[in-house]
């Protein structure tokens, strides 16, 4: 019998990708490919990515941090009451070393930072456990 929740939990879910660089997008597609429960939304830059997030209530964001229209700590702002009040996750993804903006973003209610480029094994580690304490923290669920 599995000991952590996350690993007997049917991962599904609905993740929020924005990334503005197609390569990257399409690592993403391609990882989450193996989730059939996980459905995947797409923007290619913050502002859509903050509509689409307001309106669809994802239980997850990947979000990468350098944007061509906004940034990645801008986007966590405007998520901020989904974050606080709606048990949104979000997870921090950029080439750069640990930055000042991760910080801020982090203490703005990221949850977590992914150094890129992407690996499939952090993904498979990680995603069912974030998915897991999304849903749990939704208080609309």
């Amino acid at each position: 019998m599995p000991t952590d929740p996350a690993s007997s939990f049917e991962m599904r879910g609905t993740v929020l990708c924005i990334e503005d660089h197609p390569v990257n997008m399409h690592l993403v597609e391609t990882m989450l490919s193996a989730y059939p429960q996980v459905k995947l939304l797409k923007a290619l830059n913050g502002r859509d990515g903050v509509r689409l997030a307001l309106a669809e209530r994802p239980d997850l964001v990947l979000l990468d941090m350098r944007l061509p229209d906004i940034g990645g700590l801008e986007v966590v702002r405007a998520l901020s009451e989904l974050i606080s009040r709606h048990g949104l996750r979000v997870v921090l993804l950029t080439a750069d070393s640990f930055s000042i903006d991760v910080i801020k973003a982090m203490s703005l209610g990221a949850h977590e930072y992914w150094p890129k480029p992407l690996s499939f094994d952090k993904v498979a580690t990680d995603l069912p456990r974030l998915l897991h304490d999304a849903r749990r923290a939704r208080p609309d669920l």
